[in-house]
């Protein structure tokens, strides 16, 4: 799905206020359901929410695996302006005040079935720092179960961890938590790249 064109202006807006973002293309195995063929959505915003002692924001929702703390992520709706979608989602999974600091990354999601073809997926990932407000999720429906501090030298471990998950069919996600990991392993390498950890 090719970025719509007030979504390909915004992207060029958001540059020049934050920063020229790290630009990846991923070829992943697309054959789960949830986030990247969710009808409701052509994307996600990727929250690194650096807490005032330098670490950064990890979550696990109830259903996850064992272990797979991952960066919050949320979903963009096909109408919807991307910073919009960061700061619903922000407030809605943290409930921690923030400010953006800089545009990180912009990753294209490619099936390795059709490569050349257009991307079915996009992650649009942010720095923000913690101004204020109580670490909460505000939506239940979210299901975070609880929050992880890692140092940004971290990031490419919990890459690791997820790209490791053990293969087991999910209905919660509408395929196999492996290949899901490995879906959501990119953005942390991609983030460690941009913030140079």
């Amino acid at each position: 799905m090719e970025l719509t064109p007030a979504h390909r202006a915004e992207v060029v807006r958001l540059a020049n206020t934050f920063g020229e973002p790290r630009r990846a293309d991923a070829f992943i195995t697309n054959d789960f359901f949830d986030p990247i063929h969710r009808p409701d959505r052509f994307g996600e915003v990727c929250m690194v929410v650096r807490r005032p002692n330098g670490k950064l924001l990890l979550a696990i929702k109830t259903f996850y695996p064992r272990g797979a703390y991952r960066l919050p992520t949320g979903g963009i709706a096909h109408d919807e302006p991307i910073l919009d979608a960061l700061r619903r989602e922000t407030e809605e999974e943290t409930g921690l005040g923030t400010k953006v600091r800089s545009f990180l990354a912009q990753i294209a999601y490619r099936p390795r079935s059709s490569p050349d073809g257009p991307p079915i997926f996009h992650t649009f990932a942010f720095l923000l720092d913690e101004v204020g407000g109580t670490l909460a999720a505000r939506d239940e429906e979210e299901q975070i179960e609880d929050y992880l501090e890692v140092p940004p030298s971290e990031l490419r471990a919990v890459a690791d961890r997820l790209e490791r998950l053990t293969s087991a069919s999910s209905d919660r996600i509408g395929g196999d938590w492996a290949d899901w990991g490995k879906f959501r392993a990119v953005v942390h390498r991609v983030v460690a790249d941009a913030l140079g950890a």
